[in-house]
């Protein structure tokens, strides 16, 4: 369609083609994002390709120091005049190996283990243990059982559990991969050092090298501390919920009295399709957390630029206070809130039901509804406040430009006002979408998830309950890891992919330039 074609549509066909476009966009959209994965993994294959490529080449046309870095780190470094350097790399290695030796290979050989063996049966004694071999994410424990007197008696020693091993095995394999990555650091320093000195001129000593750190290599100055605290506090603990998911670690699996094993799959299956009861309970939460996100983000976003253009408005008085009054809205600590809001509501003795003389299920039947309206009191000042801050960047020569041409309050507000604040907050949005899809303290402090319904969910999920609460529940209520792992790496898949392809699709990726 060509613009003029779409200038002479009347204003129910221009939201019915752009609505039309968006639907159609989706499959594109997905395609793209499907195609960048195709050649993120492309690349990442020919990137392994090349670094093999450049690590043989540095090999052969190295000199003998070059050649030794490769099985002595630092030692290229060393014999090219850089010390200092070389017997850091060198430190290294020693500390990595010696690392491996007391600690870090303990744990890898642990990973996988076997089922109980029977090593000494007697009519008094018997005596087993867990050895290693594939099954069980494990544990050594020695278990021996006595009957004294008529009465058996068991008596445990557990030297490892199933969480420490594979935690620390999960740690021994990260600083495996920050080793590699110090010694590939070796062997192209090594081959610098000989390239330098094989055009006449001296390397840098250890002094000069620490001052790059403070001059054009200060980023990686900043950003190690901050790389390393992620690793620990995110990646480690990712990795550790990621593996979680294909065990079967729940309440008849505790670590340290019970091993739980690699399943595979299976939960992931049980929760798609394989457990019937898993399932439905999972897609009716599912059903109801993108309902929950889609009228918690654009009741708040529609509400809130309400509130900011009656308050802005020319003729209204006392700005200030009311601006004010907003934000001490938000500045009262949520749960607070929510927990006041809860006695407030409540079905039976709640302040509101006394003051009616009624009994009107707030927090049962009409539930999800109340969800709903209590988050617009709880988000709409967060709107507002930045809806009036892009109000006063708008540029009054557009409004207007606009009067002269005869437009009404409603077209400024659909031609330049909307469209700029859309243009401009649909990353905010973007995330408040993604936020509400994981809002755990609404749903928590106000309805902790309820009402329960037996006939329709399991594992003590409610009709409130979002993907996040229902984790949550599964965890610290249930103690079923394993099935929480699953929830958990569904709920990032579905933000992450959700949230790449909206943003791509928006004009705020497409034309960053179009309101500058």
């Amino acid at each position: 369609m060509d613009y003029l074609d779409y200038v002479q549509m009347t204003k129910g066909q221009r939201f019915i083609y752009k609505l039309k476009s968006f639907f159609i966009g989706i499959p594109k959209a997905i395609a793209n994002f499907f195609k960048a994965i195709g050649l993120f993994i492309k690349k990442f294959f020919v990137g392994i390709g090349n670094f093999f490529k450049n690590y043989g080449s540095r090999f052969a046309k190295g000199d003998a120091g070059t050649k030794l870095s490769y099985i002595i780190m630092g030692a290229g470094n060393m014999l090219h005049g850089q010390i200092i350097k070389g017997l850091i790399f060198l430190a290294a290695e020693v500390g990595y190996i010696i690392f491996m030796i007391t600690f870090g290979a303990h744990y890898i050989s642990r990973i996988y283990t076997s089922q109980l063996v029977l090593l000494d049966s007697k009519p008094d004694t018997y005596t087993g243990f867990y050895k290693f071999g594939t099954g069980a994410v494990g544990k050594e424990v020695a278990i021996v059982q006595k009957t004294i007197h008529g009465e058996s008696v068991t008596n445990a020693a557990t030297a490892d559990d199933s969480n420490k091993i594979l935690l620390f095995f999960i740690l021994t394999v990260i600083v495996t991969v920050a080793f590699i990555a110090l010694y590939i650091a070796n062997t192209k320093s090594a081959y610098a050092t000989q390239q330098i000195r094989a055009e006449g001129k001296k390397p840098m000593n250890f002094v000069e090298e620490l001052k790059t750190f403070l001059d054009d290599r200060f980023h990686i100055t900043l950003l190690t501390l901050p790389v390393l605290l992620l690793i620990v506090f995110n990646v480690l603990p990712i990795i550790f919920t990621i593996c979680m998911a294909f065990t079967n670690y729940d309440e008849d699996h505790q670590s340290p009295i019970k091993l739980y094993q690699w399943v595979g799959f299976k939960n992931f299956a049980d929760v798609f399709y394989a457990d019937a009861k898993k399932s439905s309970t999972f897609g009716l939460i599912l059903v109801w957390t993108l309902i929950w996100a889609f009228f918690a983000t654009f009741s708040n976003y529609i509400v809130g630029i309400i509130v900011a253009l009656m308050i802005n408005k020319k003729g209204i008085k006392f700005k200030a206070f009311w601006r004010t009054m907003f934000v001490l809205t938000a500045a009262v600590p949520q749960f607070v809130t929510l927990l006041v809001m809860r006695l407030l509501l409540d079905d039976k003795s709640g302040a509101i039901n006394s003051a009616l003389g009624t009994s009107f299920p707030f927090l049962t039947e009409w539930a999800n509804v109340t969800v709903i309206i209590v988050n617009m009191w709880i988000g709409i000042p967060y709107t507002m406040l930045i809806t009036s801050g892009l109000l006063m960047n708008i540029p009054e020569d557009l409004y207007e430009s606009a009067r002269i041409d005869g437009a009404n309050a409603f077209q400024q507000f659909t031609k330049i006002t909307f469209p700029y604040i859309f243009f401009v907050t649909t990353p905010y949005l973007i995330t408040t979408f993604v936020g509400n899809i994981n809002n755990f303290n609404v749903i928590f402090f106000l309805t902790g998830g309820g009402p329960e319904d037996p006939t329709k969910y399991s594992n003590g999920a409610g009709k409130t309950d979002l993907l996040v609460t229902w984790l949550y529940k599964l965890t610290v209520d249930k103690s079923n890891f394993k099935l929480a792992a699953v929830i958990g790496i569904l709920v990032f898949i579905i933000c992450a992919v959700g949230s790449l392809i909206t943003f791509n699709m928006s004009k705020a990726s497409k034309n960053e330039e179009e309101f500058s």
